[in-house]
């Protein structure tokens, strides 16, 4: 951007007041990445950059370079995104994902890609139904974590590198996910990390108990009158008898019994140190790794017929996600989670989870995420009225 004055395509992402009457808004454009320039005037009522400036406006811009900041001149709407303003869960929604391509996107570099992905996930989240606008945002924030290139793993465990089994017919079957690790880390992984630390922890203390053993034995053994040192023996050297007691005690006990609390403590000590931030059921891993598709697959039920498949474009992967369809509306009621639930409390828990990961990654609370809780709060948490 080297010339005076320059154009670029882009969407508005963020606005704030700035003097009596102007608007500092932050553009991401397909030419030159992010772009914070004034409008001039653009708070006044008849102002023509009055709904151009606005949130989620896409505009062909021209601008005006400054010394700090530049300066928007003219923007003609290219397209705009009406749908999302009308509902405050979309709203929320889109600004959720806005924080996340603000944190990302580049200044003065082309950001084609991310533009483009962006615009294809609000066009989704503003056709998207309630009971759909969870999954959309799970699906475009694993999108938007892919791009960048630290797209949780959910097809393996982060420890072991070994495929994930999810067993969707065991409602007791779950994976932990890890923000510091990467994403999933099988349940087995979880339990020999904290059976190395107790047993760690139970050598230590039965050690511990035999040098205090080993101490109380040498007291009495000095304290007795009959205590007297073997002729030709050199001083300091323990007896038989010492030595017999000192060997026992030092024999460290493997089965030293660990109250509950101290194995609770391990539990939470070795989930801290990994990163785990929830556990996920089979079918919440299952949905998760659909996100990663152009598609989303898994989603709450919908009222139309299923199309009948397709002899000639079906293959072993599209079988697969149609089996895991299946069992996991066939499971829904056993894991306790209704089908028709609205919001679907499966991606309540998933989004949650990627949020914890995304906060991980760049290093920033999500400020949008807390009115997402409270526009999708369930009805049997909701307090009366």
């Amino acid at each position: 951007m080297s010339q005076r004055s320059y154009k670029a395509t882009g969407i508005n992402l963020k606005g704030m007041p700035m003097g009596e009457s102007d608007r500092l808004v932050t553009v991401l454009t397909k030419e030159y990445g992010l772009v914070r320039a004034i409008a001039p005037g653009a708070r006044k009522h008849k102002s023509k950059l009055a709904g151009r400036s606005g949130l989620f406006v896409v505009n062909d811009v021209f601008l005006i370079k400054g010394k700090s900041i530049d300066k928007l001149v003219q923007a003609e709407t290219v397209r705009s995104f009406p749908g999302l303003s009308k509902d405050l869960a979309k709203l929320t929604a889109s600004q959720y994902l806005a924080e996340i391509a603000l944190s990302q996107a580049l200044s003065g570099q082309p950001q084609e890609d991310l533009y483009y992905l962006l615009l294809e996930h609000l066009t989704r989240l503003e056709a998207a139904a309630k009971p759909h606008i969870l999954a959309c945002l799970a699906q475009a924030t694993f999108h938007l974590l892919a791009l960048a290139g630290v797209a949780p793993e959910v097809f393996r465990c982060c420890l072991s590198r070994s495929p994930l089994s999810i067993d969707l017919s065991d409602p007791e079957w779950k994976v932990g996910f890890s923000v510091s690790s990467g994403g999933a880390v099988a349940l087995s992984e979880i339990e020999r990390m904290e059976r190395d630390r107790l047993a760690e922890i139970s050598q230590f203390m039965a050690q511990q108990a035999a040098e205090r053993n080993a101490l109380k034995e040498q007291q009495q053994v000095a304290s007795s009158p009959l205590s007297v040192q073997p002729i030709g023996q050199p001083t300091g050297q323990p007896t038989g008898q010492q030595r017999d007691s000192t060997a026992t005690a030092a024999e460290p006990a493997a089965t030293y019994r660990l109250s509950p609390s101290t194995r609770s403590k391990v539990s939470q000590e070795v989930a801290r140190n990994l990163g785990v931030v929830t556990y996920l059921s089979a079918a919440e891993i299952a949905l998760m790794q659909q996100l990663s598709k152009p598609q989303l697959l898994l989603t709450a039920p919908s009222t139309r017929p299923p199309a009948p498949p397709n002899p000639a474009t079906s293959d072993r992967h599209n079988g697969a996600t149609a089996a895991i369809s299946s069992q996991i509306a066939a499971q829904s009621g056993t894991i306790g989670i209704p089908a028709s639930s609205e919001p679907h409390l499966m991606w309540r828990h998933i989004e949650k989870a990627l949020r914890h990961y995304v906060q991980y990654q760049i290093d920033r609370p999500i400020r949008s995420a807390a009115l997402i809780d409270s526009c999708f709060i369930s009805p049997e948490h909701a307090s009366p009225a």
